[in-house]
């Protein structure tokens, strides 16, 4: 039985993607140190057929990448990935998960989890939007920025299907736009301050 509550005072990076998301992710991870002190949580909001993410990362970083399980204890220096079909929140330093609230039409999975961090998380935020169709994560993202968090949109050009980071910048909440190196460079950049 736990004593204490794992301590969430560490940053967490959302990355939100869905078509085209693979590339930027790869592209992403192999840039990113594995020691920044930073949890990488990946919500590719794919609809109906099982993510393989947690099988092809781990070639790209020698970070641990886990599929999130329901009650997993979210831990700095690891890449975890939501799996197919749910709403992905955090409580008491762990993951939680949910049947998916919008089942039909396009889900809102990102702007799910990224509410959920706004409200429970104590560590500096990270909301990275790449690659994707439809416009999730957008509505979530001047929420991130009011608790003091970043936001980073994946530059057009860079992206195979731009309208998820075309979206994200039409919020008007976005800090920077990026190519997935660049956004890797920004994110080691912020963890080294949040984190010192």
């Amino acid at each position: 039985m736990k004593t204490e509550s794992p301590a969430n005072d560490f940053p967490i990076v959302c990355v939100g993607g869905s078509a085209g998301g693979l590339d930027a992710y790869i592209r992403l991870l192999k840039c990113l140190p594995a020691d920044m002190g930073v949890a990488i949580v990946i919500v590719n909001h794919v609809r109906n057929v099982a993510t393989q993410l947690h099988e092809i990362l781990p070639r790209f970083t020698t970070m641990p990448v886990e599929l999130i399980t329901d009650k997993l204890e979210i831990r700095p220096d690891h890449v975890f990935i939501i799996p197919t079909q749910r709403d992905l929140h955090v409580l008491d330093g762990e993951f939680r998960l949910r049947p998916v609230s919008k089942p039909r039409g396009w889900s809102d999975v990102i702007t799910v989890f990224l509410r959920s961090l706004t409200k429970r998380w104590n560590g500096k935020l990270m909301a990275v939007i790449v690659s994707g169709y439809d416009g999730d994560g957008a509505d979530a993202l001047c929420g991130i920025k009011e608790t003091g968090g970043i936001t980073i949109a994946q530059k057009l050009d860079t992206a195979a299907q731009p309208d998820m980071p075309e979206s994200a910048i039409a919020s008007g909440c976005i800090d920077f736009v990026l190519s997935p190196e660049d956004i890797a460079a920004k994110i080691a950049q912020i963890a080294h301050v949040a984190t010192e």
